[in-house]
């Protein structure tokens, strides 16, 4: 593997078009950052619109093959793929956790077995497109559902599950016999790399799968906007999504979009208090909250909110801050200097609004004098005395912070959580069954836990509501997002005259 991390500044980060590793065209780099200590671990290319095109040329000349592939053929690849990707199961945890700066207990045992679980299941799921059954709907005729793929599909992936998020974007729109050209964020390119050339070596055919890494304003914008590009597919920011939309428009072209979140964590006053405190701290505090399902808006009944906020204070005051690569290690950095500093900035205006940080709200000084000095951690936070409207409750910030208010009632309960312009994740905390139903129909959410937050399975939809996107990730519902509908209709008369040929003209 070319890319492996050996630091030094060495350029040995390149593009991945037509099944092998090229240099970029304009020579730009860019340093990818461990965010655990601040060192550089490698130059990684900039793709520019030459590059780009480059790549769209790629998967445009691998599109007719693939695309014909059977169901069987393409899910024997994916099978192959999942193999490949469990045997190197370690080497992708460490180079994970090394370019993101998250625990390896994360990696190890979330991203990088999820994504292997993903592969498998799309191999599965290629066999089993979903129609209509062939009939006559019409007396004269038969008429037919055929799914077809769509073509090439231009894709950004995020910094924050860089791994997993190459495979959501890749795994439906291959299986569904598509090409796609990826750009992973340029400060995490390494994994989406090693996946792509997976995908060769599994024997899936040379520009199928391609990378380029670049930024978004460059590689980004001309993928987006690429003429021969058929459907664009985004995870990241709503801003961002807003102008994707906006240059995809110009050619009509599909577009997917998996938005920002702010997720409510909705705890009713028959909760089990104990196990809302456990899924308040992990389902915060996952990845350093960096997730767009993250639990970031904690409603609890009044009757429960004075200990259920003394109980994560408590337990965040005990997460463990350090090595990624130590198994002991709870909470990782953010993923730079820069999203830290933004992070606190956040926090200090929430401070100065009147909202209090019960725990944490600073940079923790405990690694100081340790390799970790350096890197961008921050503490895991719980704020209190915000208000509804302000910006640390409405806005998606991407960080281990909590916000903790109370409410009175279900109606108020409710009211608040759907008190967004998000709509991608919530959960709702109770013991009783009529609630729990009323809590999944009402919050306008794409995924509702009850009793837990942030579990995810492959046979399950993810994708959000309002302006946290449209389209789907993970799950057959995916492949629907990835292929056309082609209605075909046939004569079964063999009439030369058509009865309805009589509301045209008549002889």
């Amino acid at each position: 593997m070319q890319t492996t991390i050996g630091g030094s500044g060495s350029v040995l980060v390149h593009q991945y078009i037509g099944g092998r590793l090229r240099r970029a065209r304009g020579g730009e780099t860019q340093a990818v950052i461990d965010p655990a200590t601040g060192r550089t671990l490698v130059l990684a290319d900039l793709a520019d619109p030459a590059d780009v095109d480059e790549a769209v040329a790629a998967a445009r000349r691998a599109f007719p093959e693939w695309s014909r592939a059977t169901p069987g053929e393409r899910s024997a690849a994916l099978h192959r793929l999942a193999v490949l990707l469990d045997e190197r199961s370690e080497d992708l945890a460490r180079t994970e956790s090394t370019q993101t700066g998250k625990p390896i207990r994360l990696s190890a045992g979330f991203d990088v077995p999820g994504t292997v679980d993903n592969v498998a299941f799309f191999a599965g799921a290629a066999r089993h497109l979903e129609g209509k059954a062939q009939a006559e709907y019409s007396a004269d005729h038969a008429s037919a559902i055929r799914r077809e793929a769509i073509g090439v599909v231009g894709s950004i992936a995020p910094w924050n599950y860089p791994l997993q998020m190459a495979g959501w974007k890749i795994l439906p729109a291959i299986a569904a016999g598509n090409t796609i050209v990826l750009k992973p964020a340029e400060i995490t390119p390494l994994t989406a790399l090693m996946f792509a050339q997976a995908c060769t070596e599994a024997g899936i055919p040379d520009g199928v799968v391609n990378v380029v890494t670049g930024t978004g304003p460059v590689a980004g914008e001309a993928l987006m906007s690429h003429p021969d590009v058929n459907m664009v597919s985004f995870t990241g920011s709503t801003a961002v999504g807003k102008r994707i939309a906006q240059l995809a428009s110009q050619t009509v072209k599909r577009v997917h979009l998996e938005l920002g979140g702010k997720a409510p964590f909705v705890v009713f006053d028959d909760a089990d208090l104990e196990a809302a405190i456990h899924g308040a701290v992990a389902g915060s505090l996952i990845n350093s909250g960096q997730d767009c399902t993250a639990a970031t808006r904690a409603y609890v009944h009044r009757s429960l909110f004075d200990d259920f906020v003394d109980g994560v204070a408590e337990l965040f005051a005990k997460v463990r801050l350090g090595d990624p690569f130590d198994h002991a290690t709870d909470l990782g950095p953010l993923s730079s200097h820069r999203h830290r500093d933004r992070v606190a900035a956040h926090v200090e205006r929430a401070r100065s609004q009147g909202a209090k940080a019960v725990v944490g709200g600073e940079v923790p000084t405990e690694l100081r004098g340790t390799p970790w000095a350096e890197g961008a951690y921050y503490r895991p936070t719980l704020i209190t005395g915000a208000s509804q409207d302000s910006e640390i409750v409405r806005e998606e910030i991407f960080d281990p912070v909590l916000v903790a208010l109370p409410f009175d009632g279900d109606d108020e309960a409710i009211r608040l959580a759907n008190d967004t312009p998000f709509g991608l994740a919530a959960s709702a905390w109770t013991k009783d069954l009529v609630r729990a139903h009323r809590a999944s129909r009402d919050i306008k959410a794409g995924c509702v836990w009850i009793n837990d937050h942030i579990p995810i399975v492959s046979e399950m939809p993810h994708g959000g509501f309002k302006q946290s996107g449209y389209g789907k990730d993970m799950s057959a519902y995916s492949l629907e997002e990835y292929t056309q509908v082609k209605h075909v209709m046939h004569d079964v008369t063999g009439n030369a005259r058509k009865a309805w040929h009589r509301t045209v003209f008549t002889l």
